[in-house]
């Protein structure tokens, strides 16, 4: 198995959509297309954003992740992640292969959050102030909560707002988005 950085803006767009869908669900409303649609426009243009995915040996997708900068540009934090598979080993594999390899942050809501990611490789962990624990991997530059730089960030009530006075941007996001889903790749190189 491998990790690639999807690079590709067809397969990046694809995947992103794919991601956004699994990660959100089919009742989120438009949730997964505001994602989509700020990390493709802003994120991704601002090169502040890297979608990566676990291949089998034949290059079929089997979990993408969905890392974003921090503001000093030295830590990255996993903002999605989704295995495309039946169980949750893709997705558990993929993360703890950036774990080794990145300056990667993590937050988990609960303890079964922190024990998954724990599996993956994270030992090092904060608690914020929001019962949210916080957790690091060892090239992380963190070592105390207070030294965590903020993550990059769209503004999710800026990209409803283009949608709600700019019909025609929300009906091209959509139709990327939808097109996306059924572009997905069998397999990538």
């Amino acid at each position: 198995m491998n990790v690639l950085h999807v690079t590709d803006e067809a397969n990046r767009d694809a995947c992103l959509a794919r991601l956004c869908a699994e990660h959100y669900g089919k009742a989120a409303g438009l949730a997964p297309l505001v994602t989509f649609a700020g990390t493709r426009r802003v994120l991704f243009v601002e090169q502040a954003a890297r979608l990566l995915a676990l291949v089998n040996g034949e290059g079929a997708p089997l979990a993408l992740a969905l890392l974003v900068l921090d503001e000093t540009g030295e830590g990255m934090t996993l903002a999605l992640a989704c295995s495309l598979t039946e169980d949750d080993e893709p997705r558990r594999r993929l993360i703890n292969e950036l774990a080794l390899k990145a300056p990667l942050q993590v937050s988990a809501a609960d303890a079964d959050q922190e024990a998954f990611y724990r599996r993956c490789g994270i030992t090092r962990w904060f608690s914020s102030g929001d019962s949210e624990r916080i957790g690091v991997t060892s090239r992380h530059p963190a070592r105390r909560l207070a030294d965590l730089a903020a993550t990059l960030r769209v503004d999710d009530e800026i990209v409803l707002r283009q949608f709600k006075h700019d019909p025609k941007t929300f009906e091209s996001e959509k139709r990327r988005f939808v097109d996306g889903l059924a572009a997905f790749p069998e397999t990538l190189t």
